[in-house]
Formats: C-alpha cells, structure tokens, sequence
C-alpha cells in the first residue's frame, strides 16, 4: 500500500521555477474537507468546538482558512496569542492552555478575554495578582496512573508534568467559585497520537464522571468538557486512519449515558486538535543532491532536521514518496539524510525506495503539523519558505524562506568594533 502525493512531479518542477527546495507544501482542500468532517462528526453537540493547536502549525494565512471553517484556536504562548490576535481571534474562540505560565501571557490572555485554562492550583493566586477571574474559566485535570485501552497502556499521565489532582480540582474550582466564576470547563490530554477510535470516548467518561461529582461536591455550573488533542493520524502505509465519525458517536453515548440522567445536556464538547486536523496535508518537499556508497547507501537531500525535526528527535517515520516514481519497485535500501553535523539527521534509516538519481524530488509525507514549527537554526541552517496549495491549484508562498540575514538579525556586530 502506498500514500499518495497531494502534487505530483510535474507540479512540482513548475513550483521550483519560483520557490527552491526545500520548502513545506499544505494542501488547502484537504485540510479544509477535513476540518467540515470533523464539525459534521460532533454536530449532535451544539456547542462543540474545535480549537486548532496553533504549535502544530503557526502560521497566520492557515489560521485565517480555518477561522473561515468556524475553527478556534488554542494557544500556549504569549507569541501564539499574539499570532492570534492578528488573525482576528478574540474572546472565547481563543482557549490558553499553558504550563509554567509567565506573567504577561496570563495578562495578555485575559485582556482577549480567552478561556484561560489553570494547568496548576498554585496558579490562581499567581493569576489574582495579574487580572481578574472571567465569568468562563477551565482547569486541566490529571487522573494519574497509567491510560490503558484494550489492556494496552498508551500513556503513562503519572509522569505528566500536566495537569491537577481530582482533589486540587475540587479545590481548584471552589476558588474560582469565591473569585466570581461562574462557567467551568475540564480539561484533560492523556495521550498523544491515538489512532484507536476508543481513545476520546474513553477519555470522554473519565471527564463526564468527573464533571458530575465536581456539580454535586462543588455546587458549579460545569460548561463545558474539552478532550485535547491525541488523536492520531496514519504516519505508516499499514496504519489505520482514525474514523472521526465514530470517535464522535462514542463520544455522543458517554455523553447520553452519563450526562444526560444528570441534566448536564447543556455541557459543550470542545477539542484541540493538531495532528489530526493539518498534520496529513503538509509535506516536505526536498530534492536529492548527494549520493554515498559506504557500509550503506546514503542519499542527502537539500533538506535536514533543522526543517523537519521529528525523525532525528525520537525516531519518528515519516513516508517518503520519490516524485514520479510511484510506480517503481522500491528495490534500493537507503539512509536519507540531511547536512547536519548530527549522525541523527536522517529522514529515513534503511528504507525501501525506488532508485533515486540526483535531482529526484522527495515528498516527505505527513508534515503539516510540528514539522515546520520545531524548526531551529542548529550549524546556521535555515528555516525554509511556506507554500500554499489552493483549491483552484495555484501556489502562494505564506511565509518566505529565512536568510543569512535573518539569522544575524539578533546580532550586533558593530561591538566588535
């Protein structure tokens, strides 16, 4: 089985006559198709919203396709705020969900009048100095222990930096009671990239069952559930895709079964969703300029970790599609690498592919998200341009490619003078 390229060779060669490789290449119809597939999946809530992951891909002319979809944002910074700010997101189409948390970004994110989400207890009396507590406020709950699913742990939230004690919670949320607030939400991200169906509506009944005994125990109107993100997407040709329909069905009988009896058939469901809702319609697009014959086939491509991360950081897969190729047999084994000083800058380690001559375009599969946004400047590599696929097929270029001069711009040299 083999993904199939959103461009083929031949877009891509006209693309280059303006926009030189490497870049990273998101596909317009794809994302928005899948942003109205996942509304349509939670339509039996009236309230669900989407908030976007904007760390999974920062950039304002997608943020501004998504907003036309009626898509949110979450946010964890003061710069994603502000990035936000700018794309016109005001109010509660803006959830801060953020760890560690300074001063301005708590400031920042109350004058927009976001959902602010409480990671920690010890944050409310660090907040009550900054701003005042909002009618809406959320706070994010950590159940310990291991999250399992058919026996099979996925998570380990023990070990989560993340979130609060079901009795911080109840503590949490009679503070916030005293302070004026007078919506709560729960919120709770148990594990990462789950492509079971059962993973929300598992979730989803932890999170139910706690907002029923925080009502009872707490005397609170509980606004709204918020799942996170986790929902994973098929990085391997084998994976199975997740069926967002079904995620939200099961999500739909928790919420019938536990809410319901209770009279909580006003409580909104809200999701962050990165991964799923981009990280399939991006792509980076390298081209082959190196080859070496060792102890093994080497191929180094005019990309490198420094524009994709995730393989060098933990071993990631990411398919590799060698452009006007795809019918070939994928006879030739091959590391594909950048020209870091690092041995892990590597795409691919021993993998199956056609045979790849100097000058072949590599359509790297699956990065639209946390692909060009953990991006660094490790041996002075820069970060490349952004493209947009539109609808109609034209290509737009939504961030340029750094320069020499980009890199230098936080230097100043004349003290060495």
């Amino acid at each position: 089985m083999e993904k199939k390229p959103f461009v083929t060779l031949k877009q891509v060669e006209e693309i280059v006559k303006t926009y030189p490789t490497p870049f990273h290449i998101y596909d317009e119809k794809g994302f928005r198709e899948n942003a109205r597939l996942l509304k349509k999946a939670f339509a039996w809530n009236k309230g669900f919203h989407e908030y976007f992951a904007v760390k999974a891909t920062p950039n304002p002319y997608l943020l501004k396709i998504l907003k036309e979809e009626g898509i949110g944002v979450d946010c964890s910074s003061y710069t994603e705020l502000a990035l936000s700010d700018k794309v016109g997101y005001k109010g509660h189409d803006i959830m801060f969900s953020s760890n560690v948390t300074p001063e301005e970004d708590f400031k920042y994110a109350s004058d927009l009048d976001a959902i602010i989400n409480f990671d920690d207890i010890t944050l409310l009396d660090f907040y009550d100095k900054i701003a005042p507590f909002h009618d809406t406020m959320c706070c994010r709950f950590n159940p310990g222990g291991n999250f399992a699913i058919h026996n099979q742990i996925m998570d380990t939230p023990r070990d989560a930096k993340y979130g609060m004690t079901k009795d911080q919670m109840k503590d949490a949320f009679n503070y916030m009671k005293k302070k004026g607030v007078k919506h709560f939400g729960i919120h709770a991200f148990l594990a990462s990239n789950t492509i079971a169906d059962e993973y929300y509506p598992k979730l989803s009944r932890i999170l139910f069952k706690l907002a029923v005994e925080l009502k009872r125990e707490c005397d609170v109107h509980i606004a709204f559930v918020n799942l996170s993100g986790g929902v994973g997407i098929p990085y391997k040709p084998e994976d199975r895709k997740t069926d967002i329909m079904a995620i939200g069905e099961g999500v739909r009988k928790a919420y019938e079964e536990i809410l319901v009896p209770e009279g909580m058939d006003d409580l909104a469901i809200y999701t962050e969703l990165g991964r799923y809702m981009m990280g399939p319609y991006g792509a980076l697009i390298t081209k082959a300029i190196h080859e070496k014959h060792i102890y093994k086939e080497y191929i180094g491509v005019d990309a490198c970790a420094a524009n994709l991360m995730r393989p060098a950081m933990y071993g990631a897969y990411h398919h590799i599609t060698v452009l006007g190729k795809e019918g070939k047999a994928r006879d030739h084994v091959y590391d594909v690498t950048g020209g870091l000083c690092e041995n892990n800058d590597k795409f691919a380690i021993d993998r199956s592919l056609p045979k790849i001559d100097m000058g072949d375009y590599l359509f790297i599969h699956d990065t639209g998200a946390h692909g060009f946004s953990m991006g660094y400047n490790y041996n002075g590599k820069l970060r490349s341009a952004e493209l947009l696929l539109h609808e109609d097929g034209s290509v737009q270029q939504i961030r340029r490619a750094e320069t020499v001069d980009d890199y230098f711009a936080t230097l100043d040299f004349s003290g060495l003078k």
